[in-house]
């Protein structure tokens, strides 16, 4: 069906606009008049000539999945039907991709399917975690609490992955800006003095030596250097395509220096946060562990989570396999165990996840303050050293002269 842009006053007086998808204009005037609104101008949405194109499409970003989520949970609260929900939020949504998403989701359930089973038609929109706990949540009848639930469970998410890519943006925007600078001062800075020194008819001093044949070897080499690096990235990225390439890696990077540690509090804090949100909603255990393992973010972790829940089938307490695969700290464990005996298991997995996301904090800044001057001083050695070694030899003329 075609949709429709409007525009009406409610029965308060305020203008209102929106989009609606119906048979025809008329359809159109009735539903709005069901709604409290009388229309004033309706006309239909023109199509967009690149909406079968997907890069010129607009990406469904967390922050549009968490604010979809947390109207929804309102709108389910307050006693809304599911269809009349659906309808709201794709008339109010503005990224175009997402709008057509909730359409498709909202043809879906009104063609008889399960809400879950209509998210999960989208896996890049809605994860196997998000259709999952929508499941538990229509089944139980506690949708309204589970979207909310999930809605905070991106949104620490997300904010867990903003402080990583900060920590680990700041070194890499500074060591590359220090390979530019100096890429440029041995391309265009050192041969206008490398020129001035030629008529000097002595030996020049071993740095300014050393930093004219660096430069020479640069200006001689530089697309194959450029080719090289790119060949090497694309081996690279090959090598990281593998199921055993990306497992050695994710295995290397939790036990890397300065980072590793890191990385383990933030792989601990996602495991607890997204387990404990799946128990607490009445996930079986072995179904949860299934799909935490396939949204662990790391193959190391993944493969742990996997043996896990293999022991658990095999009836084991799911502290021991925990504790075999050498990842998971022992307080984290014993924990776990704890709170496996007691019952609470849910309650004990979202404290661990608490302490664990204060733990990155903290371990963000302090990494933070541990780089910042480490990087400065690097900067400043580099551009510092090209800069002295080739004043040497006028350091050393001026000397002869005095």
């Amino acid at each position: 069906m075609p949709i429709f842009i409007w525009k009406g006053i409610n029965k308060r007086g305020a203008i209102k606009k929106g989009e609606v998808e119906a048979d025809s204009v008329d359809g159109v005037r009735n539903i709005l008049q069901q709604h409290g609104i009388t229309p004033k101008k309706i006309k239909q949405k023109p199509k967009d000539l690149f909406e079968n194109v997907a890069m010129m499409q607009p990406k469904v970003t967390p922050k549009d999945v968490v604010i979809f989520t947390r109207q929804f949970a309102t709108m389910i609260d307050a006693g809304l039907p599911l269809v009349q929900c659906l309808e709201i939020l794709f008339s109010q949504e503005e990224n175009k991709t997402f709008k057509m998403i909730i359409k498709q989701v909202k043809d879906d359930v009104e063609a008889g399917s399960t809400f879950a089973d209509a998210l999960a038609k989208h896996p890049n929109v809605f994860d196997e975690l998000y259709s999952n706990l929508v499941a538990a949540g229509e089944s139980g009848g506690i949708l309204d609490i589970i979207l909310n639930r999930l809605a905070e469970y991106i949104e620490k998410t997300e904010q867990l992955k903003r402080k990583i890519k900060g920590a680990m943006t700041y070194p890499a925007v500074v060591v590359c800006v220090a390979i530019l600078v100096v890429a440029v001062i041995l391309i265009f800075v050192i041969p206008v003095f490398q020129k001035m020194f030629s008529g000097f008819g002595h030996a020049l001093p071993m740095p300014t030596q050393i930093v004219i044949d660096m430069s020479d070897f640069l200006k001689s080499y530089i697309i194959w250097i450029i080719i090289g690096v790119m060949i090497l990235g694309f081996i690279w990225k090959k090598i990281l395509s593998t199921e055993k390439g990306r497992y050695e890696f994710d295995k290397f990077i939790l036990y890397a220096p300065i980072f590793g540690d890191l990385l383990r509090k933030v792989a601990v804090a996602r495991f607890t946060k997204t387990l404990g949100t799946m128990v607490g909603a009445g996930v079986p255990i072995l179904e949860a562990l299934e799909i935490v393992a396939k949204t662990a973010g790391n193959k190391r972790v993944e493969a742990a989570l996997v043996d896990t829940r293999i022991g658990i089938s095999e009836g084991l307490p799911i502290a021991e396999p925990l504790e075999d695969s050498g990842i998971f700290p022992n307080m984290v464990v014993q924990m776990i165990g704890i709170g496996e005996s007691v019952g609470a298991l849910d309650s004990m997995l979202m404290k661990i996840a608490e302490f664990y996301e204060d733990e990155v904090d903290t371990a963000v800044d302090a990494l933070t303050a541990m780089i910042e001057p480490l990087l400065m001083v690097f900067l400043g050695g580099a551009v510092g050293g090209l800069v002295v070694s080739m004043y040497l030899p006028v350091f050393k003329m001026a000397g002869a002269v005095g």
